[in-house]
């Protein structure tokens, strides 16, 4: 699935680390999410979404 987590992340100018530290994950894990390696679960695509204060649709896109 592609996803946007990437530039959210560098437009607030967050390290993989910071972002992690954040959602209570591992920077393997955002680093995964973001090379579309791996697809969050819905717990973790709401709080990732409620912490950039965007809809879900907005972050990730199904089709992609």
């Amino acid at each position: 699935m592609n996803n946007r987590l990437k530039v959210l992340r560098a437009e607030r100018d967050w390290s993989q680390q910071d972002l992690a530290d954040r959602l209570a994950v591992s920077r393997q894990s955002v680093n995964a999410i973001e090379t579309g390696k791996y697809d969050p679960s819905l717990p973790l695509a709401f709080r990732i979404a409620a912490l950039f204060d965007l809809p879900i649709e907005r972050i990730f896109d199904p089709k992609g």
